[in-house]
């Protein structure tokens, strides 16, 4: 029955905190303004003798090749994606490729900026730990230089009082390589291609020549032979040849080798949808059917103009798959996937009018549609606007949803609310005041007077949160899940 009188309820900030570390940098391709100054490049270095060439190479390893693992077979793999801008004639030594890739090559620091929206699940690995102990994977959104927005991982220990225990993170970070022949499904890419609109006499012929599952090589080349014949005036074909590509490079593999540490890992936005972003991770652990689990985020994928809800999907957080969501109800931020299906079907929190709450369900994991209002502002402290906080929470009580309000000079505070285990249509609790709202060493940062998470943690009877601390850091705090059940109007 609900409390009459509520009394507040207040998460206890426990900490530790975490601040962008600006000594963690990734190599990245760099890519000259022009391909006139590329070429300008390469010719000088072709020009150098090889003593000099060894004496440069040199000085470039004495200064990065600490700072990062196979610093050289990076340059190597630079000088391959540049090899067009070498004559053909021409057979330049491996130090000279090496330098030559060197010079396409730059250092990146991630999290130089903010780190910030954090969202946590149990480890895959559990093993090892003291009785009532519990291991977690933290996921963070880190913003570098020109404002991109990457994910990047950290792990640690919660035990039974509860007290955090973060890993210190290794000292290099690496991005995952492309899976290069992973394979796509015919009958769901085809699907998507028709959700999109691209539906025509051409996308039919090339996907008639394509078996059930395609690789993105072999897709290549029917898209190339297939536009030879329409010939090049053909719009429509050019139209849907371009649908056709940007769907399979928006859908990709990518894998972090073995050995790497989880604060090793860092996903840097690489398809065309996320040029700009990968922002507000919300990992889930979700069951599926036969009692296994995998791993799933939403995140919202941003080019520089657009924002688009998309899907990650991983079993041990060292293989990623990249799904593009479908359907009428993807669009603005702030989609979570429930943590298992219900009654047979997925259920996603979402908020499609940047206003409330709102609920849906599918069939089918990348397609979601006919969203139903969920909650609407209704207190001071969020009547700007309501958004979730991270997936759902099964407890005895109902499934428990952190939400977050803003309000009088658009101050973000994260409150709570309970829905039905079986109908999670039915709001059944819902706290009238925030539970964790920014203090005064909280308020100033990248964007101020805000605290937010992307997803919290159920351990024992305590509720832990990662939050983000205005834009620009992260911390923890704690509270009580029978006082805050109390505190539910």
């Amino acid at each position: 029955m609900p409390h009459p009188n509520p009394p507040a309820v207040k998460a206890k900030r426990i900490g530790p905190t975490l601040v962008p570390d600006r000594s963690r940098v990734l190599m990245r391709p760099f890519r000259p303004t022009t391909d006139d100054i590329a070429r300008r490049i390469v010719a000088q270095v072709m020009a150098l003798s090889e003593a000099e060439v060894a004496r440069v190479l040199r000085g470039v390893m004495a200064e990065f090749g600490d700072r990062h693992h196979a610093v050289e077979k990076f340059f190597l793999n630079r000088f391959n994606q540049a090899r067009h801008l070498v004559a053909d004639t021409e057979k330049p030594s491996a130090k000279r490729r090496a330098l030559i890739g060197s010079y396409f090559t730059h250092e990146y620091s991630p999290e130089s900026a903010a780190l910030f929206n954090p969202s946590i699940v149990p480890h895959p690995d559990q093993s090892g730990l003291p009785r009532g102990a519990l291991r977690f994977i933290l996921s963070l959104r880190a913003t570098g230089e020109g404002h991109i927005s990457s994910i990047t991982f950290r792990e640690g220990v919660v035990s039974a009082r509860p007290r955090i225990t973060l890993t210190a993170p290794v000292e290099f970070a690496t991005e995952p390589e492309r899976v290069p022949n992973a394979a796509y499904d015919k009958a769901l890419f085809a699907r998507k291609l028709q959700d999109l609109g691209v539906q025509n006499k051409f996308c039919r012929s090339v996907l008639e020549q394509l078996g059930d599952s395609f690789t993105m090589e072999e897709m290549r080349c029917v898209l190339s032979a297939e536009r030879l014949r329409t010939g090049a005036t053909d719009t429509a074909a050019d139209r849907a040849a371009r649908g056709i590509l940007l769907l399979a490079e928006s859908n990709y593999e990518v894998c972090f080798a073995e050995g790497h540490p989880v604060s090793q890992r860092v996903i840097f936005p690489s398809s065309p949808s996320q040029s700009n972003g990968i922002e507000d991770a919300r990992f889930v652990r979700f069951a599926n059917d036969d009692g296994s689990f995998t791993y799933y985020a939403t995140y919202t994928a941003y080019d520089g103009k657009m924002i688009l809800p998309q899907l990650l999907e991983t079993p041990d957080f060292l293989h990623f798959k990249f799904i593009t969501l479908n359907g009428p109800a993807v669009q603005n931020k702030g989609m979570a996937l429930f943590p298992r299906k219900i009654a047979g079907r997925y259920a996603m929190i979402s908020r499609q009018d940047d206003e409330n709450i709102l609920i849906m369900f599918s069939d089918n994991i990348h397609f979601w549609s006919e969203p139903k209002l969920l909650l609407s502002p209704a207190q001071p402290w969020e009547f700007i606007k309501l958004g979730n906080c991270g997936s759902p929470i099964e407890t005895e009580a109902g499934w428990l949803v952190l939400s977050h309000g803003v309000g009088a000079m658009r101050k973000y505070c994260i409150g709570a609310f309970l829905l039905d285990l079986k109908d999670p249509t039915r709001v059944i609790g819902r706290l009238h005041e925030p539970l964790l709202a920014p203090n005064e060493a909280e308020r100033e940062g990248y964007v101020p007077n805000v605290v937010y998470t992307c997803g919290a943690l159920l351990h024992g009877r305590e509720l832990v949160i990662p939050y983000a601390m205005s834009d620009s850091a992260t911390s923890f705090a704690t509270v009580s899940f029978d006082e805050l059940l109390s505190a539910m109007e």
